[in-house]
């Protein structure tokens, strides 16, 4: 199924014509019946002579309603460029003409409309002309222009060959899995709750589907699924999809907004963006100019910061950053069209490159600008290594996903980039090759530089030495690995270390730990506390006994060596085994020490996993 939009000056015929063409007349609200004028996107369908089912989204030709009918046209297979005979290409013609262009519709085709007030062959040839000459610099130079009057049915069997002469060199919408609907309409139905309606991109939906509408958030399920009236249980890339959904108010959508799966799609305030400015522009674009954005069925106010230039003249192509007033969602690949705010006026449109910059670039950066020129002009092998090294290791889907690839594309480049070396296979995920071994060669020199900072501490947590270095999760884990199977470091008590790393202590501290040590052997079940350790120790010297294993500490103020925290243990378990379950008081006689120390000792049991209390005794568990 295919979906095409109308065209064109305002009184050309386009509502007729779909009339003429479907059998139901697009303008749906009074006004529009009443002043016999388009002002909001109308919907019809029809069977072409082949059997394929055509959806039209009728957009509204006076440019009073410009933004309606930016809304209505993106995403289309076609355009039917309307033109009538008694007037010709008129100004809005031909900023349709202009916004079709920009945003790289497939085909077009011109219907010359209302033949039947141009008797004479002669102006009907100076009108074709005229369109000719309107079309010869667009990408719709050879569009067929077919005569026709909708009042007398005539040329509309040779219209509807033409359309699908052109459906027919267009290809069908891809499947990416990523399916999105950008909401043109919102209405609600009794007993069905809330109907969002749009031509659905890049992915199939389904009854049941979760979905999530952005950017608010909101969450629902798909209750039902309708093209062109008809019930679906799966709903297919390119059509015209009304969507039934749970958990979701009409009111709380807007055109504009995007339903889609959740998690598919961030909203986003800033993106990159290649751009041509109209050749007729009536003024330069220039850094910082505020424009208005329309991208798929959305609109919003934003801001121009143009990268390598302080400004484009008309008929130039550029970088643009751009910085929303409000958050919307796109993907990598979307067209879009930036128009004047005030004077209202058609500056140009482009591409987005980059939905999701990580940062606001440095205008005249080199590495900036060539980033961009990889993501607009280079080939699938470029585009994904630059998506690799930027996300460092994904799956290939994610990966595509990034740069704008096809699924079967982005396999093609790369088994490219795993032939030259660039890119390394780990399970499902690709890893890049460079920032690998970068990641390996920083986790070793990271902890070469602990050690050398901290002499006293046996290791540092995974945790701690990644935020150190500032690398991702996923590229950290594989270097840590990496490193382990080379037998590089090592791990104890959650912790890791160099290979043989061991703590070092000066004399002097050697001396005071000794000596400390000498009070634990002389009172083993009621050694110095916690702070008399401090304060022999200091909290350094203390922390590294305590991380290396040698001092356990039981409670805020009771420290055991090890061994006799072990020897403690054996004691209970051989007097619990002899004697069954013990009390504190019982403990506290055999160990000939006072009740913090037991208790503490007790507790520490418990925790562990050794003991279980019962009462006022203990058993093993």
């Amino acid at each position: 199924m295919r979906v095409i939009a109308t065209a064109g000056h305002v009184d050309h015929g386009k509502s007729t014509l779909i009339e003429a063409l479907t059998g139901t007349h697009p303008d749906r609200l009074k006004e529009e019946r009443e002043r016999q004028m388009t002002i909001d996107l109308g919907f019809a369908w029809w069977t072409l002579p082949g059997g394929e089912e055509v959806g039209v989204v009728d957009v509204p030709g006076h440019r009073d309603f410009i933004a309606n009918m930016l809304a209505g046209v993106g995403g289309m297979d076609a355009a039917l460029l309307v033109v009538a005979a008694d007037e010709g290409p008129m100004p809005q013609t031909r900023e349709h003409l202009a916004i079709l262009d920009l945003l790289e519709i497939p085909a077009a085709v011109v219907a010359l409309t209302k033949i039947d007030l141009v008797p004479e062959e002669e102006r009907l040839e100076e009108a074709i002309q005229r369109v000719q000459a309107a079309l010869a610099a667009t990408r719709f130079a050879a569009a067929p222009i077919v005569r026709v009057s909708a009042v007398q049915r005539a040329g509309l069997a040779e219209l509807e060959a033409a359309l699908q002469a052109a459906l027919a060199q267009s290809p069908p919408r891809p499947d990416l899995g990523w399916p999105r609907l950008p909401v043109d309409r919102a209405f609600s139905m009794t007993g069905f709750g809330a109907v969002l309606t749009g031509t659905l991109l890049d992915g199939a939906l389904n009854v049941g589907d979760e979905v999530e509408l952005l950017p608010e958030g909101l969450r629902g399920r798909v209750r039902g699924l309708q093209t062109h009236k008809k019930q679906e249980q799966t709903a297919r890339p390119g059509t015209r999809t009304a969507v039934n959904v749970n958990g979701i108010q009409a009111a709380q959508a807007e055109r504009g907004m995007l339903l889609a799966r959740p998690g598919d799609y961030r909203p986003t305030r800033r993106l990159d963006a290649v751009f041509r400015l109209l050749a007729d522009s009536s003024q330069p674009l220039r850094h910082d100019d505020e424009v208005k954005l329309f991208i798929a069925a959305s609109e919003t106010l934003a801001r121009v910061r143009l990268l390598g230039a302080e400004e484009l003249s008309p008929g130039e192509r550029g970088w643009l950053q751009l910085e929303t007033g409000a958050l919307i969602v796109c993907a990598r690949g979307d067209r879009f069209i930036l128009r004047r705010p005030s004077p209202g006026e058609t500056l140009g449109g482009g591409t987005v490159l980059d939905p999701h910059p990580a940062s606001r670039h440095r205008r005249f950066e080199a590495a900036v600008l060539e980033r961009m020129a990889v993501l607009a002009e280079g080939g699938l092998a470029a585009r994904l290594a630059l998506a690799l090294a930027e996300m460092a290791v994904a799956p290939l889907r994610d990966l595509a996903r990034r740069a704008g690839l096809p699924l079967p594309a982005a396999e093609e480049a790369l088994r490219s980039l795993l032939d030259e070396g660039s890119a390394m296979l780990d399970g499902a995920q690709v890893v890049d090759a460079a920032a690998s071994l970068s990641a390996h060669t920083r986790l070793l020199a990271g902890l070469q530089a602990f050690h050398a900072a901290e002499p006293l501490k046996s290791g540092i947590s995974p945790a701690e030495l990644r935020a150190r270095l500032h690398l991702p999760q996923a590229l950290f884990d594989r270097a840590l690995a990496e490193a382990g199977r080379a037998g590089q470091v090592e791990a104890a008590g959650g912790l890791i270390r160099q290979k043989g790393q061991a703590v070092q202590f000066s004399p002097e501290e050697q001396a005071r730990v000794e000596e400390l040590m000498a009070r634990f052997a002389a009172a083993p079940f009621a050694p110095p506390t916690f702070k008399e350790c401090e304060e022999a120790l200091g909290k350094a010297l203390l922390h590294s006994l305590l991380q290396g294993g040698r001092l356990v500490r039981l409670s805020p103020e009771v420290v055991f060596r090890a061994e006799d925290a072990a020897q403690a243990e054996d004691d209970l378990r051989e007097r619990i085994g002899r004697d069954g379950p013990v009390t504190l008081a019982q403990m506290r006689d055999q160990w000939q020490t006072s009740r913090r120390y037991v208790q503490a000792l007790l507790e520490y049991f418990d925790a562990r996993g050794v003991t279980v209390r019962d009462g006022d005794a203990r058993r093993l568990k």
